[in-house]
């Protein structure tokens, strides 16, 4: 086995974050009891396990929505405090006022200061320990690229992600002079067994499957590494993984051959539960739209005058074509010049549209669409036929999204929010086709959490 490197992945970085935040907040606690007259979180009490696992859970489901566990969050210390802050104040107001399944509120307010105390001092410890030392260059991934000199930007564009690992070898067929650290050496005279040892690689990755560029030496060394316990991954795999969207190497006239449909599309008991869902959270939307209809109105009267509603046609489930109904958001005869793209700061919406769309408000009235089935809460989103038939002539696979109904929310909506030109659209597609592949409970349940994420934070289009 060659000479390891040892590194924090993303999955181990975030698993890191959350152990570590879970156990300090409890042995917080638990010197707190020991120092201090604290006996609202009572360790001998036989609820405590109960007690425990609640906080831990409203911490956890909090920390995700105020992103504690963003990567890019917590490598900056006034990101990381500030959704500290807003987790642990969530976490503390729930946890107090459930007391069935938690401690009995004090009656000495004092208590509840020293909670608080218990929680924050050792989660910003250990933000402040990850930031100093986990998150140091030496800690990150090193990985060793063979790929084609003319493809090399493209790929390190791709990979390299300073909140988790770095290039340190490129093998290719020519050196190229780059904004960028890295040892070359040339394809033809590379001992990858040398080169890993030498520079601490862990990965190997692939980026090409030209016969004429991966010789039969490098080919034969890799299966030996490959024997020896080194990863090696293609490009596509890696990217799929890192990024959680499709790599747009897959998108190419073999792309059958790589893609398959989630189980999910064929799963009764999913597709159940997801109607049922549908329906139970529509008819909340439906009751929250009624009652912020007046708010609305008043808004759009004062700073958006016209029409309070406005409808379009939208391409659902295997192509079918549905009505979809909106707050207004843009001025009235917004496509006087034809139809086009809404793109960041566009002058065409309104005042108050902008606030309806920061804050996702204008998509409220679409619980309407998910009740009457022509929309789920959770899938692509539905897109104008007039767009549809020109991102099919350019993204070939665009017609895929169909396949499951439009969704008022949606994996490509909450990690790719702006889609005004043609590449926007196609690293949705990316997205959406990922989705459409690894569609499952739990990833439908991060999709709302990022979408509680975005709302909050004003993320909106």
């Amino acid at each position: 086995m060659p000479q390891s490197y040892f590194h924090f992945s993303i999955s181990e970085r975030k698993l890191y974050l959350r152990v570590l935040d879970s156990a300090l907040m409890l042995l917080g606690l638990f010197l707190s009891a020991y120092f201090f007259k604290f006996d609202y979180f009572d360790f001998q009490n036989s609820q405590s396990f109960i007690w425990g696992f609640l906080l831990i859970f409203y911490f956890l489901f909090f920390g995700e929505i105020f992103e504690l566990y963003n990567l890019k969050v917590a490598s900056d210390k006034y990101l990381t405090f500030r959704s500290a802050v807003m987790t642990l104040f969530f976490t503390v107001l729930f946890y107090v006022f459930t007391p069935f399944f938690s401690p009995i509120l004090p009656q000495n307010r004092l208590q509840i200061l020293i909670f608080i105390g218990a929680l924050i001092i050792p989660l910003i410890l250990n933000r402040w320990i990850y930031i100093q030392f986990i998150y140091a260059p030496r800690f990150l991934k090193n990985i060793l690229v063979i790929v084609e000199a003319d493809h090399l930007l493209g790929v390190i564009q791709s990979i390299q992600n300073k909140e988790a690992n770095k290039i340190v070898v490129v093998v290719s067929d020519k050196e190229v002079k780059l904004n960028h650290s890295y040892r070359f050496i040339k394809s033809n005279q590379v001992d990858l067994k040398h080169a890993i040892n030498k520079n601490y690689v862990n990965e190997i990755i692939v980026a090409s499957s030209n016969p004429n560029f991966i010789s039969k030496e490098i080919n034969n060394q890799l299966i030996e590494l490959f024997k020896k316990g080194v990863v090696i991954k293609s490009l596509d795999s890696f990217i799929e993984e890192e990024t959680n969207k499709i790599s747009e190497g897959k998108l190419t006239a073999d792309f059958y051959n790589y893609f398959s449909f989630s189980k999910s599309h064929q799963n009764n008991l999913y597709l159940t539960f997801g109607r049922l869902s549908d329906i139970l959270f529509s008819l909340i939307g439906v009751i929250f739209f009624m009652v912020f209809i007046p708010i609305v109105f008043i808004g759009n009267f004062i700073a958006n005058k016209g029409p309070l509603f406005y409808t379009q046609m939208r391409v659902g489930s295997k192509g079918e074509l549905f009505r979809i109904v909106k707050f207004r958001s843009m001025i009235v005869n917004a496509e006087k010049n034809g139809v086009v793209w809404a793109k960041k700061n566009d002058t065409r919406i309104t005042t108050f549209g902008r606030l309806l769309r920061k804050s996702r408000l204008d998509e409220v009235p679409q619980f309407i669409n998910v009740l009457k089935g022509d929309m789920s809460l959770i899938g692509p989103r539905p897109e104008r036929p007039e767009y549809v038939a020109r991102l099919e002539k350019e993204l070939p696979f665009y017609g895929i999204r169909h396949v499951v109904k439009p969704g008022l929310t949606g994996w490509a909506q909450v990690m790719h929010p702006y889609a005004a030109t043609m590449e926007d659209q196609k690293i949705k597609l990316m997205y959406d086709l990922y989705y459409i592949k690894e569609r499952n409970m739990l990833l439908d349940l991060k999709i709302i959490i990022k979408t509680i994420s975005t709302i909050l934070f004003f993320r909106g289009t």
